[in-house]
């Protein structure tokens, strides 16, 4: 079995419970405007550009078969247009300016990395989280990782927004320790205006994941403009106390930090004029979810 990952991240303590490797998969169904992993979007490699990097060598120019390389002004730029993402310009970089978000691995390989930390989850609590782009995308894949994981006694992971299939939900499950669940909004048509989709689906697989007894924390990304109001946010504190089984929420506070992310990929960014939610707003969501839920928390 073969997937598309963009990066592990080892040693991560953001990803569920102790010290963790995060295998992040490349693929996602939703197009939110503040995404701060926008290289986890497109579901096929993507270059990489870091312009401070380049020493205006000409080796990518010379040895580009495809001519996506232009001479221009001394310097040389990528014609993103041209350009079929095929990474070999990548090797012969040794300023190391071009990179190539996106590497096919096989469930063996990723396994192997993962296993290099096990006296870490041992000691710690930890494991393997799975996360993306949207994990549950390549859910064949996701699927023998985690069965991988489970073979080897090591805890499991997955970080999802819910945008799947419910049979996807049900196969997935059944092999994993812990799922962190965005939610942004119940409200659906806001939802479709800035991440592209629809939430049904989303809440009817997180539904379902209560109803098959899952251990579930929800996650609330707080993008202002879009979901920073005390009644969504309330909105949400109640819907999830109906589910019954959620007893934890998470506030992620909208970080500008993947703005550069952007620039390498040649990508607009919408949202760089917008500032992060204030502390006492922040204060205000958590006195609001602690009404439903008894562990609320800033971060995770």
């Amino acid at each position: 079995m073969k997937g598309l990952v963009f990066n592990i991240q080892r040693f991560s303590v953001h990803d569920g419970p102790g010290i963790r490797t995060t295998v992040f998969l490349k693929g996602c169904p939703l197009r939110c405007k503040w995404c701060h992993n926008p290289e986890s979007i497109s579901a096929e490699p993507e270059l990489i550009l870091r312009k401070d990097r380049c020493i205006r060598c000409g080796d990518c120019y010379a040895f580009c078969k495809n001519h996506a390389v232009q001479h221009v002004d001394g310097g040389f730029e990528t014609l993103r247009d041209v350009c079929i993402d095929c990474g070999e310009c990548v090797e012969i970089c040794s300023a190391e300016a071009r990179g190539l978000a996106g590497k096919e691995m096989t469930t063996e390989e990723v396994i192997a990395e993962i296993e290099k930390d096990i006296v870490f989850y041992d000691q710690s609590g930890g494991g393997a989280s799975f996360s993306g782009g949207e994990p549950l995308l390549q859910h064949d894949f996701l699927v023998s990782l985690l069965v991988a994981c489970k073979r080897k006694n090591i805890h499991t992971v997955v970080d999802t927004a819910g945008v799947t299939t419910s049979a996807i939900i049900e196969k997935v499950s059944a092999h994993v320790d812990l799922f962190l669940f965005d939610l942004k909004t119940l409200d659906d048509e806001r939802h479709k205006e800035f991440t592209g989709a629809s939430n049904v689906q989303i809440l009817n697989n997180l539904r379902r994941l209560s109803e098959l007894k899952k251990q579930v924390v929800v996650r609330i990304p707080v993008i202002p403009g879009f979901n920073d109001t005390y009644d969504n946010v309330r909105g949400i504190g109640a819907f999830v106390a109906e589910l019954g089984n959620v007893r934890e929420i998470h506030l992620l506070p909208y970080h500008p930090t993947g703005t550069e992310k952007y620039v390498r990929l040649g990508k607009e960014y919408e949202m760089e004029s917008t500032v992060p939610p204030s502390a006492d707003d922040l204060s205000l969501y958590v006195k609001a979810l602690r009404q439903y839920v008894p562990d609320v928390s800033i971060g995770g």
